[in-house]
C-alpha cells in the first residue's frame, strides 16, 4: 500500500528538465531529421562540409545530438540553419526550435491538472497604467498648490525700500610711464692691414666695400646695426672693437668671415 502511494505521488510530480536536458534532447531529434533528410538525398557529410563552410566534426555533432562538442548555443543555432538549408529544409524553423534559453518545460503526466492561469500580459499593461495616471496626477496637485502658495507668499510682501547708494567715484586713469629704451651704439669697426688682402664689406644687408686693399692701410666701417667682412688673408688684417687690442681675424693665407652687431659685439 505505502509503494502504491509513492508511485501515486511520482506520477502527479512534473518531470522538470534543465536547460542542458532541453538542449541535448532537442538537439538529437533535430540531427536525427538533418541525417535523415541527408541519407535519403544521398547527400556525403563532406559535400555539406563543402556547401556550409561548417567543419565535418561539427555536422557529425549535430547529426549524433551531442552539444558538448559544439561551441555556444548561438553558433548552434546557426549551424542547424546552414545545415538545414543545404538539404532544401525550411532552415530558420529549425534553427529557432533549439532552445538558447531556459524555459523551464515540465512534462506533466496525463490527466493531472493544470495550474491556474497567471494574469495575463494585458492585465499587467493596465496596471502599469493606472498607476501611472495615478502618480501623474497627485504630482499635478502638488504642483498646482505649491504655485498657489507662492503667489500668496508673493502678493503679501510688501516692496522693499530701495536705499540710495552713492556710486564711488572711478580713480583717475594713471598713464603708464614709457620705458626708455635701451639706445645702442652704431658699430664701427677699425681695421689695419699689415698685409695686403682682399675684403668684401657688407653694412646692414648692402655691399659697402669689396676689393683688395694693400700693405699698411688703415680703414673703419660702420653701421646702424650689423657690420659682416670676408677677408682673404685673415692673418694680415688685424680687427680693432670695443676699444680693446688690435688682433689678426686668422692664420696667414686663411679665409675668414666674421660679423659684429649693436654695441660692437662679435656674432
Amino acid at each position: 500500500m505505502k509503494r502504491w502511494k509513492q508511485q501515486q505521488q511520482e506520477q502527479q510530480e512534473p518531470i522538470v528538465l534543465t536547460l542542458e536536458q532541453q538542449r541535448a534532447e532537442k538537439l538529437a531529434q533535430i540531427g536525427a531529421t538533418l541525417r535523415r533528410r541527408r541519407e535519403d538525398k544521398q547527400i556525403s557529410l563532406e559535400r555539406i562540409e563543402s556547401t556550409t563552410r561548417i567543419r565535418q566534426s561539427f555536422l557529425q555533432a549535430i547529426e549524433a545530438g551531442n552539444v558538448d562538442k559544439l561551441p555556444e548555443p548561438v553558433y548552434i543555432r546557426g549551424f542547424i540553419k546552414q545545415y538545414a538549408e543545404a538539404l532544401d529544409l525550411d532552415g530558420t524553423e529549425l534553427a529557432n526550435s533549439f532552445p538558447l534559453e531556459d524555459y523551464r518545460q515540465s512534462l506533466k503526466p496525463v490527466g493531472v491538472s493544470l495550474p491556474p492561469a497567471q494574469l495575463q500580459t494585458s492585465h499587467l499593461y493596465a496596471i502599469y497604467i493606472l498607476l501611472i495616471i495615478g502618480a501623474v496626477s497627485i504630482l499635478s496637485q502638488t504642483l498646482s498648490n505649491s504655485d498657489f502658495q507662492i503667489g500668496q507668499t508673493t502678493q503679501s510682501q510688501p516692496p522693499l525700500p530701495v536705499a540710495n547708494v552713492t556710486k564711488p567715484k572711478a580713480p583717475a586713469k594713471v598713464k603708464p610711464v614709457a620705458t626708455p629704451k635701451k639706445q645702442t651704439k652704431p658699430v664701427e669697426i677699425g681695421m689695419t692691414f699689415k698685409e695686403k688682402s682682399w675684403i668684401r664689406v657688407i653694412a646692414d644687408g648692402k655691399k659697402a666695400f669689396e676689393g683688395e686693399l694693400p700693405q699698411g692701410t688703415q680703414r673703419t666701417w660702420t653701421a646702424n646695426n650689423r657690420l659682416s667682412f670676408r677677408v682673404g688673408n685673415a692673418g694680415g688684417v688685424l680687427v680693432n672693437y670695443n676699444q680693446e687690442e688690435a688682433k689678426p681675424l686668422g692664420e696667414s693665407g686663411q679665409v675668414q668671415e666674421v660679423t659684429f652687431g649693436a654695441n660692437n659685439q662679435r656674432l
